[in-house]
Order: C-alpha cells, then sequence, then structure tokens
C-alpha cells in the first residue's frame, strides 16, 4: 500500500517554496538595482560623450542622427526636460524653432494641400523659409520628424503618418484618419504621379466598386485631394501633399 504524505512533509514543501519565491524576488530586486545603476552609468557617459561632440553633433547631420540613435537606445528622450540633453548642447532651441517653422509651414498650405503635406516637400519648404540660416545648419528629415512629433501635445492637430518604407506625411488638421484614408494614400504614394482612380482603388485593395468610390468621395469632401474629371476613361484623385516641388496652380487647372 502506497504511504500516504505526512501533514509534516506537506508543511515542509510549503516552506521551501515560500523560501525559493523569496529568493527569487530578492535576485529580480537586485537584478532590476543593477540594471538600474549601468543605465545611469550610461546616461552619465553618454552626456560626456555630447559634451566632448558638441560641435560635431550641432553641424553633422549624419552625427547628430548618431547621436538621436544612441540616445534611443538607451531609452533617453533628448527633449523630456529642459535639462536634457540638447539644452546642455545649445540644440533645445533648434528643435523648438524649427516646431514652429513646421506650423508655420503647414498652416500657411492647409488650403493647397488640405491638411497633409510629405515630408520631403515640408523639408524643400523649411530650407527655403529657414534662409541663409538653412546654409550654416542643415536640417534632416530626422530632424523634422523629431520637431514635428513634439508637436502632438497640443492634440491631434499635428500627427505624422508613416507611408509605406521610408515615407511620411504630417497631417496638420484635427481629426484621425481612418484606415481607408490611409490605404488610399498608401496607394497614391505608390505611384508617381501622387493620384488614385476608383479602378485603382478595386485592383490594389480588392474593394468593390461602392467602397471605393465612397471612400474617394469622403476624402474628397475633406479637402483632402482634387479631383480631375478630365481623364479620359475615369476621373483621377490627385493629392497635392504627394506631389512634391511641384506647382500646386498647375494641377488647380484640372480641377
Amino acid at each position: 500500500m502506497r504511504r500516504r504524505v505526512g501533514l509534516g512533509a506537506i508543511q515542509q514543501q510549503k516552506l521551501a517554496a515560500e523560501k525559493y519565491k523569496d529568493k527569487g524576488t530578492d535576485l529580480q530586486e537586485s537584478q532590476l538595482e543593477q540594471m538600474t545603476k549601468q543605465m545611469e552609468v550610461f546616461r552619465v557617459k553618454l552626456e560626456e560623450f555630447a559634451m566632448k561632440h558638441k560641435d560635431d553633433i550641432r553641424k553633422n547631420a549624419q552625427f547628430r542622427k548618431q547621436f538621436q540613435d544612441m540616445c534611443a537606445a538607451i531609452g533617453v528622450d533628448p527633449l523630456a526636460t529642459a535639462k536634457g540633453f540638447w539644452s546642455v548642447l545649445g540644440m533645445g532651441d533648434f528643435y523648438y524653432e524649427l516646431g514652429v517653422q513646421v506650423v508655420e509651414v503647414c498652416l500657411a498650405l492647409n488650403h493647397k494641400t488640405g491638411g497633409l503635406m510629405e515630408l520631403d516637400e515640408l523639408r524643400r519648404r523649411l530650407i527655403a523659409a529657414r534662409g541663409q540660416s538653412a546654409l550654416h545648419q542643415e536640417i534632416t528629415k530626422e530632424d523634422i520628424l523629431i520637431a514635428a512629433k513634439k508637436l502632438t501635445i497640443f492634440g491631434n492637430g499635428f500627427v505624422v503618418h508613416k507611408l509605406g518604407k521610408g515615407k511620411y506625411v504630417v497631417q496638420s488638421i484635427p481629426g484621425e484618419l481612418s484606415m481607408e484614408e490611409t490605404n488610399i494614400l498608401n496607394t497614391a504614394s505608390n505611384t508617381e504621379q501622387g493620384c488614385v482612380t476608383q479602378s485603382q482603388l478595386i485592383k490594389d485593395l480588392g474593394w468593390t466598386e461602392y467602397r471605393a468610390q465612397q471612400s474617394l468621395d469622403k476624402v474628397l469632401g475633406e479637402g483632402l485631394c482634387w479631383i480631375d474629371n478630365q481623364s479620359e476613361n475615369e476621373p483621377s484623385y490627385w493629392f497635392p501633399s504627394l506631389f512634391p516641388g511641384r506647382n500646386s496652380t498647375a494641377a488647380t487647372s484640372t480641377t
């Protein structure tokens, strides 16, 4: 007959389990403390590195990006506080000023772009607006993304949307883009002209004719695109935010 486990053995097993649990908790706390100390060392070393290479970070856009990547790797936000790295380096004003210029450029063109501007076009216009200062300090797309993303503190009036690999648009009007609107923008961004048709949405997205037309009517009604009824086969819907470097007035003649 199999011997039954006694009460004393059960209590011993329970005590042993509690000891293992306490030991595991101690180890976790010790590891967390060690990691916290290591991260603080990384942060201090990163600040020392920043001060040592201050001029390179300020003047060299590529070096600045690499520094941003190092900050991101250890979870440091250079603009998180007034005493952040960029302020220590005298770069805080650079990003805040750039953020203001992003707002000015976007709002000045909202009536043409419908509140959406492709990142490359935004950079081109910012360089033109900065004038002589742009000659002494290059601004990259990464710089603009950092400045634009900080504008989200104003609510959903300024949002950065990613469209495919390496493509971004900055939204400067209140409201969130629906999934259908984002899909249409993605499809338009994959074309050289920055436009879509109903048949293209049906083919590329697998939408029904009704869904494609309803979605196009919606983005048209919101002012995000222009319609060209002079096309041979069917109307084309043009997104001014997706054809950088072109004269916007040229497209208005087809509306």
